[in-house]
């Protein structure tokens, strides 16, 4: 018990130097958010890559929607909207079926389904939300999302490990040792650091950069109506519905505020919705709730929602510089994998620090068997398939966690 109560009493300190925090002036929110966009960027453009997209459209997309996000929540919810990996296979199959207008036509109708989802919730009430979300549900699912996106950091810093662990050493040396604006962009002085070294031992082709027009607009794509399409990719939208609630779960920890409750979760889900139909309109892939910045923003502690819009805009504008996005394009791998290795590992303790926070008895044999299985489901990469439709990840762990929620009794004698 004394080690809880020291993390306790530890995280009411930090809690408050967060509270005294000096607002950032214009340049300070400017340069934080575009370390923001780095951080989403690497994502963002390797969806479209993989799928046969155009990048500088997912980029545009993924500003675009952020800013729908943020109006729709009132501006006061710091998530930033991205590429969803969720969609990728699902994308790949469609398009060859139904061509890519049709898949587009599909991609609409996901967000009409997060527009459904938030009637749902907006009907039933937050209540509703938290019988089937307790925190025993919701920590575990937020470990999860850091930990299934570890093998994603570790592929990609295993190119060059030597570079990504100067960028990740050069990040926890800015965050823990730095001061003043440092203190602020401890990814961006990562970033850089790596970047500068892969320059040195000539580990950067600047040729794409040099080609690269100054100006590029986005390949824009007109969706075609195809009911196959919309019938296909339906489905697959219940997976990034959930793991929409637990992305803004673990906002909520991060920040100390319950936007679930305020703006409220009907308004985050019809945000991304509306976002996910706009890209779908315009033939950038489908977005969702980045786990990668709501790490960043748990590193850093800036969690001012101003901040994420700039990271929004800065992709509008990057979308349309060729030579920008050739430029951050040119970012080795390695180095957005050292940055992410600190960054997912982030996430799973703001999960961990969920289920202290809430004090869950693991004692509790029934508490015990749901965090298990959702681990163990989501990160040994249990998939269930019907007929055409899979379910996996942590769509599918978050939902077995609701069900065993639901079915199993409750302890008579602990909480």
């Amino acid at each position: 018990m004394l080690d809880v109560w020291i993390i306790l009493y530890l995280q009411k300190v930090n809690k408050e130097r967060m509270d005294n925090m000096k607002p950032l002036n214009p340049i300070q929110k400017t340069v934080v958010g575009v370390q923001f966009l780095f951080v989403a960027f690497g994502a963002t453009v390797l969806v479209p890559l993989l799928v046969g997209l155009d990048p500088s459209t997912a980029l545009f997309t993924a500003g675009i929607g952020t800013l729908i996000f943020h109006l729709v929540t009132k501006g006061k919810v710091p998530i930033f909207l991205g590429s969803s990996f969720a969609f990728v296979a699902p994308i790949i199959k469609a398009t060859e079926l139904y061509g890519l207008p049709g898949t587009m036509s599909g991609l609409v109708a996901v967000g009409t389904v997060y527009g459904l989802m938030s009637l749902l919730v907006r009907w039933r009430g937050i209540g509703f939300i938290k019988r089937l979300f307790p925190p025993v549900v919701i920590g575990p699912v937020i470990i999860l999302i850091g930990l299934s996106l570890a093998g994603s950091g570790v592929n990609m810093a295993k190119e060059n490990w030597p570079l990504s662990l100067v960028a990740l050493l050069s990040a926890i040396l800015a965050s823990m040792l730095g001061r003043g604006m440092l203190r602020l962009i401890p990814i961006f002085c990562g970033i850089i650091v790596g970047y500068l070294t892969a320059s040195l031992f000539g580990l950067i082709d600047f040729k794409p950069v040099i080609e690269a027009p100054w100006f590029a607009f986005p390949q824009f794509v007109k969706p075609s109506l195809s009911w196959e399409a919309v019938i296909f990719m339906i489905p697959v939208t219940i997976a990034p519905v959930i793991e929409h609630i637990g992305d803004v779960y673990a906002i909520n920890e991060v920040t100390g505020k319950d936007f679930v409750k305020d703006p409220g979760l009907h308004r985050t889900m019809l945000g991304d919705g509306l976002a996910c139909i706009v890209a779908g309109l315009i033939g950038g892939p489908p977005v969702t709730t980045y786990s990668e910045v709501t790490g960043a923003i748990s590193l850093t502690k800036i969690t001012d929602p101003a901040v994420i819009r700039i990271a929004a805009v800065s992709g509008i504008i990057f979308s349309v510089f060729g030579k920008v996005s050739a430029l951050l394009k040119s970012i080795p791998a390695a180095v957005l994998g050292g940055i992410m290795l600190l960054l997912f590992g982030t996430i799973a303790a703001v999960g961990i620090n969920s289920l202290i926070q809430n004090r869950t008895n693991l004692g509790d044999t029934r508490n015990l068997i749901i965090v298990s299985l959702i681990l163990t489901f989501g990160i040994g990469g249990a998939a269930i398939e019907f007929g055409g439709f899979t379910m996996a990840g942590i769509g599918l762990s978050a939902l077995l966690g609701v069900f065993l929620n639901l079915v199993l009794p409750k302890s008579k004698t602990l909480p």
